[in-house]
């Protein structure tokens, strides 16, 4: 079958790339822990505009998807030029107007101004970019429209306003044709009855409602057409500008990028993989070591009628998680809701090494089953399977991360090729400085990300900073950690569009510490498991009235920062 490609775009990585675009690089910065302070950001050098045609470059990088060459040379020899000319009048275009417009002359708000209107142009041309080469260029406009922290307001609002709900939408026709392709007959002999019309629409698919002879609704995800051409299309661009930015700029190196969705987006493209997944995670999660038993469903899977490109499943109608008025009216709380995502996708990182990549908030329903809230997970896709040791390793980072343990974090982020940036790392997975995290002492305060303009900006402002030390360090990462990266960026965006900033960390904290007592206990020696199940439950029990007295810390914490946030 034919390879090919998914998003692997987290938070941090793209405000990296993007964050070119919208200000100066300057990286000349040591890799000391004394570095990664609050102090204030070096002042921008001059001159340095041309950095600009790399961050649009890398608005195109971070969440491209790839394909390996097809057979069919002369359309992909096509495409090939046509996208990346695209790329590049739009990286060329967004360039020049940062530089002639915000001229060394203005000053305070004319330069505020004018560098808010340069905003809005450059995100109304990569919205243009995404419109005009669709597929995974929608994805990445999706993506832009949830970094809310990261990334100026000018792009986050225009990518959200128009592309969370427009993606595009094959012909019944390329419907058709791709069902008798893949299963052998068209829909309308598949299915006793068969939608033409999608009920959604996403990057890579749309879904149909259909019903079988029985009487079964059904959910009917059928692949856009053309969808491989241009992905393949995608991957030589993909190549040319990571080669290309780093002949211009050599300390950034993008070629792990590119690795990594090579290796990943054959998996998310095969629907007959996404299907498996599904399969193995509601074993998971109904499994006897599983505290979600019964509160998360996953859609069954009807295996006779997928395929690679075509994946047959239940239909479950359910309300968005994001959405304020249907869970009133469903009668869940958003922090009830909060707290059982953080323990299902935690429980899959610490407790079952197998974990669903992609949990942003459309891959993601609730319902009411039997009177009882019930979580719905889609689109498995994108999953990373971890090893035991790494998990452990991983485990081990957070639980000294969430208690501010400063020897425990060099240790953990060494393992995992960290190296003396422990410090910056620290404070990419927690979006918090390092002196907060060093001096915490476990306090709270250290996690709560306040939702302010001030917050946000000196977060760019660092990602700026400090982007060559991060592209150097991902280089160097475990593979399995740049997923869980996504992952974690993702639950934390779920947290805060719920109004609960701080349950991941809680559900972190616990599911981390449980699984590190749960492999203490399994070592133990026969003569001493009495004594060893006795201090791992004192261990839990003192961990639980922790976290119980940390969780009413932080409310306060937060909401005083979600008052700050609407004041602002």
């Amino acid at each position: 079958h034919m390879p090919a490609a998914i998003l692997l775009n987290m938070r941090r990585i793209g405000s990296l790339l993007t964050r070119l675009v919208t200000t100066q690089c300057n990286p000349s910065i040591t890799h000391s822990a004394a570095a990664f302070s609050t102090a204030a950001p070096q002042a921008p050098r001059k001159h340095t505009r041309l950095r600009y045609l790399l961050g649009g470059v890398g608005l195109g990088l971070a969440g491209t998807y790839v394909l390996q060459p097809i057979a069919d040379d002369v359309k992909l020899a096509w495409l090939i030029p046509l996208r990346l000319a695209r790329d590049v009048y739009a990286a060329a275009a967004i360039m020049a107007d940062y530089k002639l417009s915000l001229r060394s002359a203005l000053v305070g708000e004319e330069r505020e101004r004018a560098l808010s209107e340069c905003h809005q142009r450059g995100a109304d041309r990569l919205l243009q970019l995404c419109f005009a080469n669709g597929g995974v260029y929608t994805k990445l406009g999706q993506h832009v429209g949830q970094l809310d922290h990261l990334l100026p307001e000018e792009y986050v609002v225009t990518m959200r306003n128009n592309l969370l709900d427009r993606c595009p939408v094959s012909t019944i026709g390329e419907v058709r044709r791709t069902i008798q392709a893949d299963l052998g007959a068209p829909p309308e002999q598949l299915f006793a009855r068969f939608d033409p019309n999608p009920i959604a629409s996403a990057s890579l698919a749309q879904v149909h409602v259909a019903e079988d002879a029985d009487g079964r609704v059904l959910a009917v995800k059928v692949q856009h057409a053309g969808l491989r051409e241009s992905a393949a299309a995608d991957m030589w661009t993909v190549e040319a500008l990571v080669h290309a930015a780093r002949l211009v700029f050599p300390a950034f190196d993008y070629q792990w990028l590119v690795d990594e969705i090579k290796y990943n987006l054959p998996r998310e493209l095969d629907f007959a993989h996404e299907a498996a997944n599904a399969e193995r995670c509601r074993a998971n999660l109904n499994g006897p070591r599983s505290t979600v038993a019964g509160r998360v469903h996953i859609p069954h899977i009807d295996h006779s009628r997928t395929s690679q490109r075509v994946l047959t499943m239940e239909f479950i109608q359910g309300v968005p998680v994001t959405d304020p008025a249907g869970l009133r009216a469903l009668g869940v709380s958003p922090g009830a809701l909060s707290r059982l995502i953080s323990e299902t996708f935690n429980e899959m990182v610490f407790r079952h090494g197998d974990v669903h990549a992609d949990p942003h908030t459309a891959n993601l329903l609730v319902r009411k089953q039997n009177g009882r809230m019930q979580l719905v997970l889609l689109d498995h896709g994108l999953y990373k399977r971890i090893d035991d040791t790494f998990r452990l390793q991983y485990a081990g980072l957070w639980h000294a991360l969430v208690f501010g343990d400063v020897e425990g974090i060099k240790r953990h982020s060494e393992a995992m090729n960290a190296g003396d940036m422990y410090p910056l790392f620290a404070a990419m997975l927690t979006q918090k400085p390092w002196e907060q995290i060093e001096g915490s002492s476990g306090h709270p305060d250290h996690l709560v990300v306040p939702r302010t303009r001030e917050h946000r900006q000196l977060v760019q402002d660092y990602a700026q900073q400090y982007m060559a030390q991060i592209s150097t360090m991902l280089c160097r990462m475990p593979r399995d950690l740049l997923l869980l990266l996504k992952t974690n960026d993702c639950l934390r965006a779920v947290d805060a569009s719920l109004g609960q900033p701080i349950s991941n960390f809680v559900v972190i904290a616990r599911e981390a510490t449980r699984a590190l007592e749960e492999e203490r206990l399994s070592h133990a020696t026969r003569g001493r498991v009495w004594l060893t199940q006795a201090l791992v439950a004192l261990h839990m029990a003192r961990l639980e009235v922790r976290m119980a007295v940390f969780r009413a810390l932080v409310w306060l914490a937060s909401w005083r920062d979600a008052l700050a946030w609407r004041a602002s």
